[in-house]
C-alpha cells in the first residue's frame, strides 16, 4: 500500500524531523492519515508502521485510545454529540435521541446514504455553551436546541453547509 504521495512524504519527514524519536510523530502523522480517507484502516496503520518504524499493536493502540481517531469509516458529516454532565443537564441525551430518530441510526452508524454519522462523545470543552455539538471535528454547534439541530442537518442534507 502507497497511500502518501511524494509532497505528503516530504511533510511526514518535516515532522519526524521535529523530533527526537519517530514514535513522537505518530499522532501528527496518523491525523494526516484521517484527514486523507476518512479514517485509519488495518492497511494504513501497517503503512505507518512501516514509514516510521513502529509496531502495529502500539499503534493500534493509539487509534483505539484516543477518540479522535476513526478506526472504521464515518459519514460525510461526523456528529459528535455531547452528553457530559453539563451537556447532559441542559439536554444533551435528548440531542442525541432527536438527531438518532431523526436519520434512523444509532451510536457510530452510518446512514444508508453514507452522509451521517452520529456519535455520543464525552467532554468537547464547551460546558458554558451546552448543549453541543461538533461536525467532522471541526466545527462547533453550541446552545443548541433540536429546532437548530434541525436546521444544521437540512443544511447539511441539501448542501448550505452551516
Amino acid at each position: 500500500m502507497q497511500l502518501f504521495d511524494g509532497n505528503e512524504l516530504k511533510k511526514v519527514a518535516e515532522i519526524k524531523a521535529k523530533y527526537p524519536e519517530s514514535k513522537a510523530a505518530l499522532l501528527p502523522v496518523l491525523w494526516m492519515v484521517q484527514e486523507k480517507q476518512g479514517w485509519i484502516s488495518q492497511e494504513a496503520m501497517q503503512y505507518v508502521g512501516d514509514l516510521l518504524g513502529i509496531p502495529n499493536e502500539h499503534i493500534l493502540g493509539v487509534v483505539t485510545f484516543y477518540t479522535m481517531f476513526n478506526n472504521k469509516p464515518k459519514g460525510k458529516y461526523h456528529l459528535q454529540i455531547c452528553t457530559n454532565v453539563s451537556c447532559m443537564l441542559r439536554g444533551g441525551y435528548e440531542l442525541f435521541n432527536f438527531v438518532s430518530d431523526k436519520l434512523g441510526i444509532k451510536n457510530n452508524e452510518i446512514t444508508d446514504d453514507g452522509m451521517f454519522t452520529i456519535e455520543e462523545v464525552e467532554c468537547l470543552g464547551s460546558c458554558g455553551t451546552s448543549p453541543m455539538m461538533q461536525v467532522n471535528n471541526k466545527d462547533y454547534y453550541e446552545n443548541l436546541t433540536t429546532e437548530k439541530v434541525e436546521n444544521i442537518i437540512n443544511n447539511f442534507k441539501t448542501g448550505h453547509e452551516n
